[in-house]
């Protein structure tokens, strides 16, 4: 096994450093080191989607993303898609449409939406469901979550950017 190691993370646009070995899956750095509690340990095999977050605008299990492959890249968890208190249009669809009972999926359908969002402003149900199908409810709230993904294209159409983020970041340690 590897030693620690120091590393600088762009998370959310804040420059953090950690300690801890290269192998250490990206999610318990997000949780257990940063304190972030949007992207959910679910099953750690990569098959929920519970742990997304995007990495250089890109949806990726965090539980299947070692520390080590991170590197420069700028990781957002669902923490940091609100800006200034604004919601960012697709947490604003999914509260719209009432998508949660338990709310545990939410951040991989969140995440999972907002990356298809910008790589394709106009899905079609086809796109829509080919990017969620590999995020697990157990609530039963499908038909909900589809329709807070069309609402969340319908307020990105109207003027919501779906990359509000800055790219100014700060400096934090931990």
């Amino acid at each position: 096994m590897k030693p620690s190691v120091s590393v600088s993370l762009n998370v959310n646009d804040a420059l953090w450093r950690v300690s801890a070995k290269p192998e250490t899956p990206l999610l318990y750095i997000l949780r257990n080191d940063l304190c972030l509690n949007g992207p959910k340990y679910g099953c750690g095999l990569g098959e929920c989607g519970a742990c997304a977050v995007l990495v250089d605008g890109r949806p990726v299990r965090s539980c299947t993303v070692p520390l080590g492959a991170i590197g420069k890249r700028r990781v957002i968890t669902l923490e940091g898609l609100a800006v200034d208190g604004l919601l960012h249009p697709v947490q604003q669809a999914f509260i719209e449409e009432a998508a949660a009972q338990c709310g545990y999926c939410l951040n991989g359908m969140i995440i999972a939406t907002v990356g298809l969002l910008q790589r394709n402003t106009d899905p079609d149900e086809s796109d829509i469901r080919d990017a969620l199908r590999h995020h697990l409810c157990r609530c039963g709230t499908h038909v909900e979550i589809l329709a807070a993904v069309r609402r969340a294209v319908t307020l990105t159409k109207a003027g919501r950017p779906v990359d509000s983020m800055t790219n100014d970041m700060t400096e934090v340690s931990r």
